[in-house]
C-alpha cells in the first residue's frame, strides 16, 4: 500500500473519533417505523418529516431520533436540548 494512502487512512480514522469535527447542514433519511416508513429531512436550518404527527406539531419521534444519533454533528440550533439531558 503506497504510503500516502495510509496517512489518509489514519487521517480518517481520526476524523472518526472525532465527530465534534463533522457538521450536517443538509440530509434526507428514511425511516422505517413501527407502522410506516417516513422521509425525514434537515433542509436550510428546518425539520422536514412527512408523518402526520410532525405536521401539527413540528417534530416527530423521527425528527428527535435523527437529532439522537447524529448528536454534536448538527449546528446547535437543529438539536433539541431538551433531548440532549436524556
Amino acid at each position: 500500500m503506497q504510503s500516502s494512502l495510509i496517512g489518509k487512512i489514519e487521517k480518517a480514522k481520526l476524523y472518526a473519533r472525532e465527530p465534534e469535527r463533522i457538521t450536517f447542514s443538509n440530509f434526507t433519511v428514511t425511516i422505517r417505523g413501527d407502522n410506516n416508513t417516513h422521509t425525514t429531512s434537515y433542509q436550510n436550518g428546518q425539520w422536514i418529516c412527512n408523518c402526520p404527527f410532525f405536521e401539527s406539531w413540528g417534530m416527530c419521534s423521527h425528527t428527535l431520533a435523527m437529532q439522537k444519533v447524529l448528536g454534536i454533528m448538527l449546528p446547535e440550533e437543529a438539536r433539541n436540548q431538551e433531548l440532549e439531558s436524556v
